[in-house]
């Protein structure tokens, strides 16, 4: 996971999040949390890696269409990543209960 960029996490989020979604659903979600549009190009090439990370699956709809899925890899990185975020903030919201 510490290798991964910020945005490559965002897709996994996304991907383990919905019924396997396709590369424009992905595109999609991205733009509604980004607030402006994401390049075809830069999607793509972030979604190879994590396959080729073993993070998440590439599957077909049609011969158009790819849709994609967590492994196991990708679910525990998410997972990891959850446990250590959950830490950091415990530690933020416990020093801002007690100012």
């Amino acid at each position: 996971m510490n290798d991964l960029t910020a945005f490559q996490r965002d897709i996994l989020y996304i991907v383990g999040g919905a019924d396997e979604p396709h590369g424009l659903a992905i595109k999609s979600d991205l733009e509604a949390y980004y607030g402006t549009d994401v390049n075809h190009g830069r999607l793509y090439p972030n979604l190879d890696q994590l396959v080729n990370a073993g993070l998440i699956n590439k599957g077909e709809y049609d011969k158009r269409t790819n849709r994609y899925t967590l492994t196991s890899d990708g679910e525990e990185v998410l997972k990891t990543r959850r446990e250590w975020e959950d830490d950091h903030l415990d530690t933020v919201w416990v020093a801002h209960a007690t100012d």
